[in-house]
């Protein structure tokens, strides 16, 4: 791996940075930009890593920089960051949503070799979902390069078309929330029946748990899994006929299209404000 900047330094880059670390990484090749003073002191404690108050010195020598910033920002920073990336030509990998590569060549005045990716906040825990989609200047190696920087966070699946990245959002980006969801109206239902909110709590949460885990090591779908544990005129079954009673899977798409349809939106709103 050659030396990797980070211009960002909140959550997503973090986890990112730890799971390179704790792949092999060494901390020496590792530099950060933040504003914030207490994030940086975080990051040179924890990992070891070059840390920045400027974007540019982070960027200084680079051949691999991670956009981690705020949608809303990136646009200034891309800017900002014009004289490093015509110098050295990195590689740039973003991980802000709904922000083209297009929108990136043109605020940072140069054709480069771009990663488009979507991680989601499990990543802080080794345990994330990241879709990713490469323009054509990105080599072989460089897209190898890309995936060992993302598949220390977790998952990683590459798409072939950029737009499909609003999909990955809206599945796996914003995804961690419908679950949360769904395990907070489990604890409340249980709760309103009887359980304590500790048990209520826990057993909602280790349900999540044990059935994403069954999902990821049985390599067996949802539908077959969901079958499996659903006798006919059962307590399982009766559930299910409720939520179908309900248009749960509509509902579902339903809210996966609005999410893909918001991602669409900043990308527009973003080119409509610079």
């Amino acid at each position: 791996m050659n030396r990797i900047a980070f211009i960002g330094g909140g959550n997503m880059a973090t986890a990112l940075i730890a799971g390179m670390v704790r792949h092999g990484t060494q901390p020496g090749g590792i530099a950060v930009a933040e504003p914030r003073a207490e994030a940086l002191q975080e990051l040179t404690r924890e990992y070891g890593v070059a840390t920045f108050t400027n974007n540019l010195d982070a960027a200084e020598g680079a051949s691999i920089l991670v956009l981690a910033v705020k949608p809303q920002l990136m646009a200034e920073v891309c800017r900002g960051l014009r004289p490093a990336v015509q110098k050295y030509r990195p590689l740039v990998i973003s991980i802000a949503a709904g922000i083209r590569i297009g929108q990136l060549e043109r605020w940072l005045d140069a054709a480069l070799p771009v990663v488009r990716c979507m991680p989601n906040t499990p990543a802080m825990y080794g345990a994330g979902a990241t879709g990713l989609f490469a323009n054509g200047r990105v080599s072989a190696p460089q897209r190898a390069e890309a995936q060992h920087v993302l598949d220390a966070a977790g998952l990683t699946v590459w798409v072939p078309d950029e737009d499909q990245l609003d999909v990955v959002t809206a599945l796996s980006g914003s995804g961690p929330a419908y679950f949360f969801l769904m395990v907070e109206a489990l604890e409340n239902a249980a709760f309103s029946q009887g359980l304590s909110r500790e048990a209520a709590r826990a057993l909602a949460a280790q349900t999540a748990f044990g059935a994403g885990r069954m999902l990821v090591e049985s390599g067996e779908s949802a539908a077959a899994l969901r079958q499996k544990v659903t006798s006919p005129h059962g307590t399982t079954q009766a559930a299910l006929d409720s939520f179908r009673a309900d248009h749960f899977p509509a509902m579902v798409a339903r809210a996966v299209d609005a999410a893909r349809q918001r991602a669409v939106q900043l990308s527009e709103d973003m080119e409509s404000n610079t």
